[in-house]
């Protein structure tokens, strides 16, 4: 049974149903990839922070010895987990509710699905915040754990957990939509799989593919987001500004606006591979668990 008959299974069926099968294959991928790919995210971080070159930060995770290199890993895999849960399954639900109530064509469905998605998902902002804390060089020393930056938050109010929320909801709509717009028509433009590890190449590639573009076209929107999170206390500023700041202090150029952007590509290729073969690889061993069963 191939994926599309079993989705369009999903759609004629009633609304109120609840399908709990994308939240776990989401959390599942997100798990897998972040426990791979952690040590070059860290790389990246350290980039898009200080706008050094890859040498530099490489040299700094280096010396700061292997107890470290998964330092920060708890915020980044509780996020990411749930992120891509919620990411995968808040928009089959929403796209179900609305192929289901509204005349509306395939593609805005989707659209409006993923941008749904992505608007719950910037709840879990406060995870990005702390991760951004643990990462960065000038705190270490400063905090034990996650949870102890966590707490440390507290002194200054509620609000501190969310520096960097509008970067965010920038972020997870518009990257949303384009992967689950392209996702399927990218696959298909590959030679068609037949076998399953075919498939999962397939699966692979078009991953990879599609998520190292998103993400490097919206590299300096997070260059942006995690400036503004590397900060404790004090006045919020917003994007325009953080941009001005972070724009002059790099000399107004746009290449080291993307300094860190090698280090993200190849992250991102490995990421969105691991994520969307994956997912698909697990999605399809619950709906051969579940057909088996009735």
């Amino acid at each position: 049974m191939t994926r599309q008959v079993v989705q369009a299974k999903m759609s004629s069926s009633k609304s109120d149903v609840f399908h709990p099968k994308e939240f776990v294959c989401g959390g599942a991928a997100a798990f897998t990839n972040i426990t791979i790919t952690y040590p070059m995210y860290k790389v990246m971080f350290r980039q898009q922070l200080h706008g050094i070159r890859t040498h530099r930060a490489l040299s700094q995770v280096y010396l700061e010895g292997a107890r470290s290199l998964y330092r920060g890993l708890l915020s980044p895999l509780l996020q990411k987990t749930l992120a891509m849960s919620i990411m995968f399954g808040m928009y089959e639900q929403f796209r179900l509710y609305l192929s289901q109530t509204t005349t509306w064509n395939k593609h805005t469905s989707v659209a409006v699905a993923a941008i749904g998605a992505g608007c719950i998902e910037a709840a879990l902002c406060p995870f990005e915040r702390v991760q951004v804390l643990m990462q960065d060089r000038q705190y270490h020393g400063n905090f034990r754990n996650t949870f102890h930056a966590a707490m440390e938050l507290r002194a200054y109010g509620v609000r501190e957990y969310y520096r960097g929320l509008s970067c965010i909801l920038m972020r997870n709509g518009p990257s949303n939509t384009a992967f689950f717009l392209c996702r399927q028509p990218l696959k298909q433009m590959l030679p068609q799989a037949n076998s399953q590890l075919g498939n999962l190449c397939t699966d692979f590639i078009s991953g990879a593919v599609l998520g190292a573009s998103i993400s490097t076209a919206f590299y300096p929107l997070n260059v942006v987001k995690t400036r503004m999170q590397s900060k404790m206390g004090g006045e919020f500023r917003g994007i325009v500004d953080t941009f001005n700041t972070v724009f002059n202090e790099r000399n107004r150029s746009w290449r080291k606006m993307f300094r860190g952007v090698n280090v993200n590509f190849s992250r991102s290729l490995l990421s969105w591979g691991i994520i969307n073969a994956s997912y698909e690889l697990y999605w399809n061993m619950l709906t051969h668990s579940f057909s088996s069963n009735e």
